[in-house]
């Protein structure tokens, strides 16, 4: 069916997109839609574009009946007769598959990685590369939870496991996935799409950052490169709500932050389209190419029906406010099994508001997540008390009680009561066979402030018989930019010059409402005084050399402009350059720098200074060498941090081996390592590489990441490396 879609494209099919979802078809599964169209009231979803699984080598050919993949794209072809079309399959079969989840667990074993390789990558590749589909937009998810497990469920945290553990030292996880995204991102019409979790997993500074560090591994590994990787996918086979409209983490009752919340638990997101974005802008800031797209799942996170909130809860304690105005009515966000209350959520749709490439329904509504007791299989399904209705809890959802329906089949079976639940719950509603028409209310109230160079306009919310999903603003006719707030800023204008506004408000159907009473507002003259400094730089790294460090950032941002950086070593100005770029020579052999920047503008604003980076040039000749390492923090939150390590091979052969040791100068205690095997004695602290990441090329890298929790201060320790 055709997608809805904010924008057109006259691309043409064959041609290379950024989003591969605008002005194109979408491909209608014919199995799962028979499924639906047979269910009461199933007909009014029926004809919705949902992803194609493949979980395990049967699944290629057709398993038990089913359509084969080369079934599916020979159907995709025909629905596209000619126009361009998307066709979307998950690709879902790592060794030891998703380590923590019994109900998801697949049929190859932790070192199966070669079989993985030959009897399922390289058969769907083949696949996929014939000539037959070349037309179409191949849009692949690939490998769903596995990579985010190494970070919240292995390296001794509190949820760890013995399968994950696993996983995490012998690197198949990281080298399966590398190896999907060669192989599947040489083919001109394929569009990978990673595996980000959700908000209510990896929304926490100490899992989000960490989880963008071992994807940008997986992306770089066997072969593989981030150009691989046209974007991420986040709320996969969840139920988290697509936005909680009334409350925010800045949101206070009684003086107590909303993050205290026991709802909240101190996450920085409270749903998907804030923690995809963010997520989409911190993979950027850390390598990933800067147009990368992120899809949500929208298949089961409507939340509708008579239990959804109409507005805030009652301001008398923060948990009240909270519980009492949520959209997510689940008992906790771990909970993930087939939940009761859950409902569809918005349909299939490009570029549906901004920062966001597509919604998707990349778990077909009604195909259970698990059992809610042990069935005999051939699918390599266990059983997780996750699905059991009666189940009280595990350390990954607090101990709460699991929220699952009843009388569920295994994982990826038809689950009648399930999908009559996410009918009865839909939001937005479905219709009665009557398509929903009805435009929202016009926006009003709409007013600005001004820059020399911006305009930052708001407005009052609409209404609609449905519900408003979004708003589009024009300046003089032409639209400018579309947000899902009330609150819309337009940059780069000029100074002392008339602008005229308008605002539209539109919904998941479509239809959208006349434009606002026009607004004229003008700029401030060029002269007024700019007092806001840029953004902190992000993302310092180095290499080194015996007498330089070569240091690069991330740009930063201004509501005017950067004019340039500000590089120090030590505390002390060594330099200014306009680009994001240094390289500091002179330098002492095998000693430690530490190095930040700061950005600066026109009007002299200095911004904060990065995160710090240390340092050690390398030996001189004559000495022994073979490695450096470099250090910096990503990220600090007053009681703990997390820190990443860059190990670099200084010479020209390769290295099998490599060691890093420091000493803390406080009490910082590391509380979970990735991509190394660490050792830590009071200040003292060893790592050593994995089995997988231990060969360095002759002048390449690779490196390391860790939390720690500290009291106190947090000083730059000095690192020394031993390459083998």
């Amino acid at each position: 069916m055709p997608i809805a879609t904010a924008t057109t494209s006259a691309h043409a099919a064959t041609a290379r997109v950024d989003n591969p979802f605008v002005g194109a078809g979408v491909y209608v599964n014919p199995e799962w839609a028979a499924h639906a169209a047979a269910e009461p009231g199933g007909s009014a979803v029926s004809n919705q574009p949902t992803f194609v699984w493949l979980d395990r080598i049967a699944a290629i050919s057709g398993a038990n009946g089913s359509m084969g993949l080369r079934a599916h794209l020979d159907a995709a072809v025909q629905q596209a007769a000619g126009k361009p079309y998307v066709f979307q399959v998950v690709i879902y079969d790592l060794p030891g598959r998703d380590c923590a989840a019994l109900a998801s667990n697949g049929e190859l074993g932790p070192t199966d990685l070669p079989r993985y390789k030959s009897e399922f990558i390289d058969p769907i590749a083949a696949i996929l590369a014939d000539p037959a589909y070349a037309n179409l937009r191949i849009v692949t998810t690939v490998e769903l939870d596995s990579l985010p497990n190494l970070v919240t469920n292995a390296g001794g945290t509190n949820t760890s496991t013995p399968n994950c553990e696993t996983m995490k030292s012998n690197g198949n996880y990281i080298n399966g996935v590398g190896y999907a995204l060669a192989k599947l991102g040489a083919i001109p019409n394929v569009y990978n799409y990673v595996d980000a979790g959700h908000h209510g997993w990896l929304g926490w500074d100490s899992n989000l950052g960490p989880t963008i560090d071992v994807l940008k591994q997986a992306a770089t590994s066997s072969g593989s490169t981030l150009n691989n990787v046209q974007g991420f996918v986040v709320n996969t086979a969840n139920y988290g709500a697509l936005h909680e409209p009334n409350f925010t983490i800045d949101d206070t009752v009684n003086g107590t932050s909303v993050r205290q919340a026991k709802w909240v638990d101190w996450n920085r997101y409270v749903d998907e389209a804030t923690y995809a974005k963010a997520f989409r802008d911190k993979a950027a800031a850390a390598g990933f190419n800067s147009n990368v797209g992120v899809l949500i799942d929208t298949s089961r996170n409507g939340w509708g029906g008579a239990n959804r909130p109409t507005g805030p809860g009652p301001k008398t304690t923060v948990d009240a406010y909270v519980d009492g105005g949520r959209i997510d009515r689940r008992f906790q966000t771990g909970n993930w099994c087939n939940q009761s209350g859950a409902g569809l959520g918005e349909r299939p749709k490009a570029a549906p508001e901004a920062g966001i490439s597509a919604y998707v329904w990349v778990k077909p509504p009604g195909e259970s997540d698990g059992a809610s007791s042990a069935i005999a299989n051939d699918e390599g399904k266990g059983f997780d008390g996750m699905c059991d209705p009666t189940y009280t809890g595990n350390a990954r959802n607090n101990n709460n009680m699991s929220g699952a329906l009843p009388n569920a089949p295994l994982a990826g079976h038809w689950f009648s009561a399930q999908f009559q639940e996410l009918l009865k719950n839909a939001y937005p509603a479905l219709g009665t066979g009557t398509p929903d028409t009805t435009a929202p209310s016009v926006p009003t109230g709409l007013a600005a402030t001004t820059t020399s160079s911006s305009v930052s306009l708001s407005w009052t919310a609409s209404t609609d018989n449905v519900g408003v999903s979004g708003y589009d603003v024009y300046r003089g006719g032409t639209l400018v930019g579309s947000t899902n707030n009330l609150s819309f800023t337009d940059t780069g204008l000029s100074a002392s010059t008339a602008y005229s506004y308008t605002v539209k408000a539109r919904d998941a159907a479509g239809n959208v409402s006349a434009a606002s009473a026009a607004l004229s507002v003008t700029t401030a003259a060029g002269g007024t005084t700019d007092t806001t400094p840029p953004s902190t730089p992000t993302g310092l790294a180095g290499t080194t050399t015996s007498s330089s460090v070569a240091l690069t950032w991330s740009a930063s941002t201004d509501n005017v402009g950067v004019t340039g950086y500000n590089v120090y070593r030590g505390g002390t100005l060594v330099a200014s350059t306009t680009g994001t770029s240094y390289t500091d020579t002179g330098l002492s052999a095998s000693t430690a720098y530490s190095y930040t920047v700061k950005a600066k503008d026109a009007a002299g604003n200095l911004s904060a200074a990065s995160a710090a980076l240390v340092a050690t040039t390398q030996a001189g000749s004559g000495s022994t060498g073979g490695c450096s390492a470099t250090y910096s923090i990503s990220s600090d939150w007053g009681a703990g941090f997390n820190a990443n390590v860059t190990v670099n091979n200084t010479g020209t052969a390769a290295i099998n081996g490599w060691k890093v040791t420091w000493s803390f100068g406080g009490n910082q205690q590391i509380t979970n390592l990735w991509n190394g095997v660490v050792s830590q004695s009071g200040k003292a602290v060893t790592v050593t590489n994995q089995s997988y990441n231990g060969t360095v090329s002759g002048g390449g890298n690779t490196s390391f990441g860790f939390g720690a929790n500290y009291s106190g201060t947090n000083a730059l320790p000095t690192l020394s490396c031993t390459a083998s």
